[in-house]
């Protein structure tokens, strides 16, 4: 069989461009080889091999657990199924913190040299995004879980920016060692934010594939946001930038959670729209 009826047999299945990367993938090649070379022949192994990970697709198994990669900000990143799949809308999230430091006096220690946490690191998609545009930056990125860690560890030692980023086990600040690390200039979180209820309305192939703990946060969503806002607070230098991603409908509830005396005081709050012009994303500054 050529690479172009593998490819039309698997378009019968799933989306023709998914159908293209995978075979891409199996190949270890580029989508442009494969219109090029498409009356190739494909191995009887590499066909086995092909039609499985087809399989696994038509079930919704994420196509990025099937390559084991996904892009981000002009980045590679390998990601597994103990790490959340990085979204487009989490790099905004990167934009947000790059403009807030390039706005800063260029003399100030802060635009020179700035001190940034990113907690519930993942992938380390935000941390690494923001050590290869930040070259002057001390970067410490925090994960609860171990198999998380792994993986942006991995990253950032395939990226070359493992000298660049200090990465540490903590349960979002309350790690003795990072809170040593403090006070920070830029404290930024793409943390769990999924409410319980909203389970049952998510596609499967995220609630069947996706690590959970990265996911929900409670009943409403909001409980990684009522312990991480007084916490920041504390480890943020004064005028410094906390930097949150945020679900759909959480905008009032969040803005409920800056202003509550207890989590604060903060100023300057403001937030972003995503792409599709849905409040995404929450940016503070310590007084």
């Amino acid at each position: 069989m050529t690479l172009r009826e593998a490819l039309t047999e698997a378009a019968t299945t799933i989306d023709r461009r998914e159908a293209e990367t995978l075979l891409a993938h199996v190949l270890f090649r580029d989508r442009a080889w494969l219109i090029a070379h498409s009356d190739t022949e494909l191995s009887s192994d590499l066909h086995i091999a092909y039609r499985a990970l087809i399989a696994r697709r038509a079930a919704k198994e994420p196509i990025q657990y099937l390559t084991d990669q996904q892009e981000f900000y002009g980045l590679n990143l390998h990601v597994t199924r103990d790490t959340l799949i990085p979204r487009p809308e989490t790099e905004l999230l990167v934009e947000a913190v790059l403009h807030w430091i390039a706005a800063k006096p260029a003399a100030s220690p802060t635009h020179r040299t700035p001190h940034i946490l990113d907690i519930g690191t993942g992938t380390g998609a935000i941390a690494l995004a923001l050590a290869s545009n930040l070259p002057s930056a001390s970067i410490t990125a925090t994960d609860l879980y171990p198999a998380a860690l792994s993986v942006a560890e991995h990253n950032a030692a395939r990226l070359g920016l493992a000298h660049r980023v200090a990465f540490l086990q903590s349960d979002l600040l309350a790690s003795s060692l990072l809170q040593s690390f403090a006070p920070f200039d830029v404290i930024v979180s793409n943390p769990p934010y999924v409410s319980l209820y909203e389970a049952a309305t998510m596609p499967d192939e995220v609630l069947q594939h996706e690590p959970h703990t990265a996911l929900f946060a409670g009943p409403q969503g909001l409980d990684i946001y009522r312990r991480l806002l007084p916490a920041a607070h504390t480890a943020l230098k004064p005028e410094g930038l906390l930097a949150l991603e945020f679900g759909f409908g959480q905008l009032e509830s969040l803005k409920a959670l800056f202003n509550k005396p207890a989590n604060g005081p903060w100023q300057d709050l403001t937030f972003l729209n995503d792409y599709a012009q849905i409040p995404r994303i929450a940016l503070a500054t310590h007084p």
